[in-house]
This record gives structure tokens, C-alpha cells and sequence, in this order.
């Protein structure tokens, strides 16, 4: 497996932490001290398959591959336009693509992993050639704009790869997924709660995404040390031969604690946190891009991916580019 082309999109409009001033009891050296955030980008119209197309696109692009050429599409979000159709179905469909197989991953803020893992057994199995794996979301839809603890936090953003099934060359060195329940509920967002003809609610659900900070913190740090240390001991690759770690934009002290655990150099953890937020299943795929439009990937340079989020899930992968 390879990754022939990377794509990404953010929406025009950005949000300081001096707006957000302005609607919650903040500033911006509070949000800066506690998060490393300074500003996030923010949809007025677009919804998340709108993101998700134009991050395909660019991915498309920049591998120099047709889109009649694709068939599978995932997307991973926890911010679908809809219940149905899912947001693969309407990237499919603004690519006017005739067939593909498609569906959507919701695991939270490490569904591009979760991605990863699903289309690359997918393409081993089926013998697919090409398939878009992209993470989207509109996070702005699910924010309470009046807690000041969680609406600093996000922001909206797709990212896309192109995967190609190249027999002669395989980066995917190695990738993990898994899952621990959530029994404290530390980070949840409400969905639709039973409404039949045998139950009637009576009370709205808050739909918005509340967090218990430290808890989610705490677990943060830990799985994402243990995440990047099995793909570092199921391969045998010494933690100085990575060339780069990109983790899950969340909160830049949860980046501080991470390295500092893992004992590398800082500046192996490449981060956009302070222009993006965090924009869960799209954080990494972002982050790519952004690293490949750089000119910062050389081939045969080695870099983990990592994430955790809501579920709890958490995962890795160790690629060669």
C-alpha cells in the first residue's frame, strides 16, 4: 500500500481567540496557556461532505489519478450532514463518481487510523486499486458557544490520501486499532434519544460534545505513548529512527507530556494546533498535507501517526514514505 496523493481543505473563515472573546469570558493568553490554540477555521456554509469533496479533490490532484479510477471511499466523522446518506455517499456522488464502494467510520478523533486500518485490509482483500481514505468534520454543529471549556477547543477541516494497492512497494509498515470503554462517559456528545409510539421524551438532549478534561487528559497521554511504543517494538524500529511523529491535534500540553514521556525531540512532533485547533477524525490527514505540501516527506522517511478520542479508541501507524 502506498500513498499516492494527500488533499486538504479548511474553511475561509477563521475564529480568533480574540472573537471568541467576545461571545465567551475568555482571552487569548488563557486559551493559548491551556491549549496552544490561537485560531481555528470555521464553516459559515459548507457542511462536512462539502469539506470532505474538496479535501478528495486535492488528494486526487496531487496523485495525478483520475476519479473514475477510485473505488472505495471512507470517510471517518462524528459530524455527518445526515443520517443517511452517509458523507462517502455524497462525496460519491459530487465526484459523480457512477460506483465505488463507500461508507463512513465514526471512531471519534482517531477515525483516520481506524480508516487506515479498515481500506488497507479492504484493499488487500478485494484487490481495489485506488481508494480515498478522508477524515472530515464540522465540529463548529456540535459546540456549545456559551461553555468556554470546550468551544476554544475545535474547529472544522477535511483531510484526504489517496491510497494506491502497489504490490511492488508497501509504506504500511504497520497499524493498530482499539477501543476501551468509556464508563465514566468523560467525552460524549448526545445523539437522537427514543421517541415512539412506547416512549415519549419529555426533555431535549444536549447534543453538544462535553468533556471531563483532566480524565480525558490522563488517558490521552497514556495511550498515546503506549500506542507509538508497541508500533516502535512490533517492528523493530528504534523511537530515533522516526523521522516524524504526528499525533492528534488535541491540546498542545497533551503533545508537551507525550514527548516528554517518550523521550524524543520536540521537534520530531510536527503540529499545527495553534492555526487549526483540534478537528478530531481530520486532524492527521490535515497535518499530512500540510507536511507534504512542505516538501518535509522524503522518501523512505519513517513517521508514526497516533491518535485517541471518544469511545475511548486510540491507534497507530508506522508508515515509510
Amino acid at each position: 500500500m502506498k500513498i499516492l496523493g494527500t488533499g486538504s481543505y479548511l474553511p475561509e473563515n477563521i475564529l480568533s481567540n480574540d472573537d471568541l472573546s467576545k461571545l465567551v469570558d475568555t482571552s487569548d493568553e488563557w486559551i493559548v496557556s491551556r491549549t496552544g490554540i490561537r485560531n481555528r477555521h470555521i464553516t459559515k456554509n459548507e457542511n462536512t461532505s462539502d469539506l470532505a469533496t474538496k479535501a478528495a479533490r486535492a488528494a486526487l490532484e496531487n496523485a495525478g489519478i483520475s476519479v473514475e479510477n477510485v473505488e472505495l471511499i471512507v470517510v471517518a466523522t462524528t459530524t455527518s450532514d445526515s443520517f443517511v446518506p452517509g458523507v462517502s455517499h455524497k462525496v460519491l456522488k459530487n465526484l459523480q463518481l457512477s460506483k465505488a464502494m463507500a461508507f463512513d467510520i465514526n471512531a471519534a478523533c482517531t477515525g483516520f487510523i481506524y480508516a487506515m486500518d479498515v481500506v488497507t485490509s479492504l484493499m488487500q482483500i478485494r484487490g481495489f486499486k485506488y481508494a480515498l481514505v478522508i477524515g472530515a468534520e464540522v465540529l463548529s454543529k456540535i459546540i456549545d458557544w456559551n461553555d468556554r471549556n470546550t468551544c476554544v477547543l475545535f474547529g472544522d477541516g477535511a483531510g484526504a490520501v489517496l491510497l494506491e494497492n502497489n504490490r511492488k512497494e508497501n509504506q504500511m509498515m504497520y497499524v493498530s486499532c482499539m477501543a476501551t470503554p468509556d464508563v465514566d462517559n468523560v467525552l460524549s456528545a448526545s445523539g437522537v434519544t427514543i421517541n415512539n409510539p412506547l416512549k415519549r421524551w419529555s426533555t431535549q438532549d444536549n447534543f453538544y460534545v462535553q468533556m471531563k478534561g483532566q480524565d480525558v487528559f490522563r488517558f490521552a497521554v497514556q495511550v498515546a505513548c503506549e500506542s507509538v511504543r508497541k508500533a516502535l517494538t512490533k517492528t523493530g524500529v528504534d523511537a530515533q529512527e522516526i523521522d516524524y511523529y504526528v499525533l492528534h491535534q488535541a491540546n498542545s500540553r497533551i503533545l508537551d507530556y507525550v514527548v516528554k514521556k517518550l523521550r524524543v525531540p520536540a521537534e520530531k512532533f510536527y503540529s499545527t494546533i495553534e492555526t487549526t485547533g483540534n478537528t478530531s477524525a481530520a486532524s492527521i490527514p490535515i497535518m499530512l498535507d500540510d507536511m507534504n505540501k512542505k516538501g518535509l516527506l522524503k522518501k523512505e522517511m519513517k513517521v508514526v501517526l497516533a491518535s485517541f478520542g471518544a469511545g475511548l479508541t486510540y491507534g497507530a501507524m508506522l508508515i515509510e514514505w
